[in-house]
C-alpha cells in the first residue's frame, strides 16, 4: 500500500463526469501494423518495470485520508489494451474524431488508470497508438519517462521475454485499517504542518537573490491585474475537441536564436498568435487584451526521474494578444519569462511545492471531491505545457514513430488547453477543447502556425522592453 501525495490526490479527488483529469497521447507510427496479440504481449512484458500499471486506487472511507495505491486483485491487460480502427484509407481528421472521443471518457476509478488503444487502418498502411494515464500518476515529464521504458530505441531491439513468474497481487488494506491509519494521519497533521513550516522558511531563507524574489512576486501580482480575455472562461461539458499542429524544431530554435529567449517563448508566442485569431474572429479583441496562460513547471529532481507520480509547480504569464507586432508580442513574452527565472520564481515555487506537499490537511483534499470544479473565475485563461522529448526517434515493436500528439485536461472553467511535445526535429501542439464552448478552435490551431511563419518572415532587429508588461 502506498499513500498519494497531496498533488497527486488533488488531480484524484477533483475529478468529474465533465472534467476527466488524464494525460493523453496519440502516436503515429509507419505500418504496417502489429497484430494486437504482439502488442499485448509487449506491454505484458513491460509491466513489471511499472507496477502502477497493476495498481488500483483505494479510497479511505469517509474521506478522512488521501487515497492509497493497492495491487488489482483482478487485473487483466485485455482490459486496459484495446484494439480499434478507422475506415481505410483513415485520415488524420478520422484519426483525431476518433481520438478526442476517447480521451473525452473517464477512466474506470475501479480499476488500474489507464488505458492504451492500438489504431489500425490510417492511409499510407501507418497504424496509431491512444495512451490514457490519468493525472494522479504522472506529470509531463514522468509521462516521457514512462514513455522512454515502453518503447524502443532501435528497430532491431529484440522482444521482451515474459515474465519469469506468474504476478501476484499483493493483499489490500481492510477498510477498518485505511480508516485507522487515516485517523492517526488526522491527529498527527498539526504537528506535521508545523515542522513545515521551519522548512518552508529555511528554504525561502536559502533561496538565491529574496530581494529579487520578493520583487519578482510582487510583479508577478501586478500582471493579474491587466484585463484578460474572460470570454474564453467557461463551463466546461463532457466532450472535446482535439485540433493538431506540427511544426519544425528549427524553426523554433532560429527565432530563438535571432531574438534571444528560449524554445518555450517561441511557443507561448505561438499560442499567443492562435489567441489573437481566434478572439478577432469573435470580434472581442482590444489592444489592451492579454490572454493569461498558467506554465507548469517541473520541479522533479534527477532522484526522481523515473517515478510515476506529479512534481509541478506554475508560474503564470501575459500573453499579449492585444499587440499587433508579432515581434513586440514575442519580446513582451520573453522579458516576463526572464524577469520570472532572474527573480528565483521557479526555484521558490519548487521549494514551498516540497515543503508543504506532505502537510496538505487530508481533510482539505477530500472537500475538493465535493467542489464542482465546473465553477469557475476568469483569472486564468489557458494552460500551456510543453515537456521535451527525444530528438531521435522511437520504435514500438520495429515499427518507427512518425508524430506523437500530447493531450492536457481541462478544469475550472479553463476550456482550452495546449499541450506541446518536441519529437525527433519537430514540435507537435495538441490542443484540447470544450466541444461546445469552443466550436471555432480551428482557427486557434492553424493560428500556432501563423506565429511561427509571422516571426521566421520578421526582420527587424530586437529593441528593450520594459519587463512586467
Amino acid at each position: 500500500m502506498q499513500r498519494m501525495s497531496g498533488l497527486d490526490a488533488s488531480f484524484y479527488l477533483l475529478e468529474d463526469e465533465n472534467t476527466p483529469l488524464h494525460v493523453a497521447a496519440a502516436i503515429v507510427l509507419e505500418g504496417p501494423a502489429p497484430g494486437y496479440g504482439d502488442l499485448v504481449r509487449l506491454v505484458a512484458a513491460k509491466l513489471p518495470a511499472v507496477e502502477r500499471y497493476r495498481q488500483r486506487v483505494r479510497s479511505v472511507p469517509l474521506h478522512l485520508g488521501r487515497p492509497v495505491w493497492v495491487d488489482d486483485p483482478h487485473f487483466q491487460i485485455l482490459y486496459h489494451v484495446r484494439h480499434t480502427a478507422v475506415p481505410a484509407p483513415g485520415t488524420m481528421d478520422q484519426l483525431r474524431n476518433l481520438a478526442g472521443r476517447i480521451i473525452a471518457q473517464r477512466l474506470d476509478p475501479q480499476k488500474p488508470l489507464w488505458e492504451l488503444w492500438l489504431v489500425e487502418g490510417l492511409e499510407g498502411g501507418r497504424w496509431a497508438l491512444i495512451g490514457k494515464v490519468h493525472h494522479c500518476m504522472v506529470d509531463g515529464v514522468a509521462g516521457m519517462d514512462l514513455i522512454a521504458s515502453m518503447f524502443d530505441l532501435d528497430p532491431d531491439a529484440p522482444r521482451p521475454a515474459p515474465p519469469a513468474e506468474e504476478w501476484t497481487p499483493s493483499r489490500g488494506p481492510s477498510g477498518l485499517r485505511l480508516l485507522g491509519e487515516a485517523l492517526v494521519d488526522n491527529a498527527l497533521q498539526p504537528l506535521r504542518m508545523a515542522g513545515a513550516l521551519p522548512r518552508l522558511a529555511l528554504s525561502l531563507a536559502d533561496a538565491p537573490r529574496l530581494a529579487g524574489y520578493a520583487g519578482g512576486v510582487a510583479r508577478q501580482v501586478s500582471r493579474f491585474t491587466r484585463r484578460s480575455a474572460s470570454v474564453l472562461n467557461g463551463p466546461i461539458g463532457p466532450h472535446r475537441r482535439w485540433p493538431w499542429a506540427s511544426v519544425p524544431l528549427d524553426d523554433a530554435q532560429k527565432i530563438r536564436k535571432r531574438y534571444g529567449g528560449t524554445v518555450n517563448d517561441v511557443v507561448l508566442a505561438a499560442v499567443t498568435r492562435g489567441f489573437r485569431g481566434q478572439l478577432a474572429g469573435r470580434g472581442a479583441l482590444t489592444s489592451d487584451m492579454v490572454v493569461r496562460s498558467g506554465v507548469p513547471v517541473s520541479v522533479r529532481t534527477e532522484e526522481e526521474k523515473g517515478a510515476l507520480n506529479n512534481r509541478v509547480s506554475a508560474i503564470f504569464v501575459n500573453l499579449p494578444v492585444g499587440v499587433a507586432d508579432p515581434l513586440e508580442r514575442y519580446l513582451l513574452i520573453r522579458d516576463q519569462t526572464e524577469d520570472l527565472k532572474a527573480s528565483g520564481q521557479e526555484v521558490v515555487g519548487a521549494k514551498i511545492t516540497r515543503a508543504t506537499d506532505a502537510a496538505v490537511a487530508p481533510a482539505l483534499l477530500a472537500l475538493g471531491a465535493r467542489i464542482p470544479v465546473r465553477m469557475f473565475n476568469p483569472v486564468v485563461q489557458t494552460i500551456t505545457t510543453n515537456v521535451p522529448g527525444p530528438n531521435f526517434p522511437l520504435y514500438v515493436l520495429g515499427r518507427r514513430i512518425e508524430d506523437l500528439f500530447p493531450y492536457v485536461p481541462l478544469t475550472g472553467g479553463i476550456q482550452v488547453g495546449t499541450a506541446v511535445f518536441s519529437y525527433n526535429g519537430r514540435l507537435s501542439f495538441g490542443v484540447s477543447a470544450d466541444f461546445d464552448g469552443q466550436p471555432d478552435i480551428e482557427v486557434f490551431a492553424e493560428g500556432i502556425r501563423a506565429g511561427f511563419d509571422e516571426l521566421l518572415h520578421t526582420r527587424r532587429r530586437p529593441r528593450p522592453v520594459r519587463a512586467g508588461k
